[in-house]
């Protein structure tokens, strides 16, 4: 797991208020089975591993699978509910991988580590492209990646 030396406190950051290195941790949040199902739901996706034990099984999981992207956009959730607060303007872009499976019951909770900084040529706005990691609660990291946003000046 990334060092937490870094990480921020309670407070609302702007571009300028951020270096490189600096760390958001999310809380930590515990997957169930209807988060899996309302999911499906909202996005169609009745993937079979997704919705069926026996189908995941059949796959090799011991258990259905909780979709990636239901575990990227709750540490996108997470994030904004961080006590450090980003004065985010808009979300610019996604480069995200699922390295290992996650299940109903699974702990999972992000670190966002402040990776890259730019200016733009508006003098109120910044770019901040954070490495972000996903971890579970046997301390397996089951995503990660980049995300670029863009920030208040």
């Amino acid at each position: 797991m990334l060092t937490q030396n870094k990480t921020l406190g309670p407070a609302l950051y702007r571009y300028d208020d951020l270096q490189i290195d600096d760390m958001i941790s999310t809380a930590p949040r515990t997957i169930t089975t209807r988060d899996i199902d309302d999911f499906a739901a909202l996005t169609g996706d009745y993937f079979a591993i997704h919705m069926d034990r026996e189908a995941a099984r059949a796959k090799g999981f011991p258990d259905r699978v909780a979709h990636g992207l239901l575990i990227l956009s709750l540490i996108d959730g997470l994030k904004n509910q961080a006590e450090a607060k980003l004065d985010a303007i808009a979300s610019l872009g996604w480069n995200w991988q699922f390295s290992k499976p996650v299940f109903a019951g699974d702990i999972i909770q992000g670190v966002l580590r402040v990776a890259e900084k730019r200016e733009t040529k508006q003098d109120n706005k910044g770019i901040i492209t954070f490495e972000g990691l996903v971890w579970n609660q046997h301390e397996i990291c089951v995503q990660s990646g980049t995300n670029t946003l863009m920030v208040s000046r």
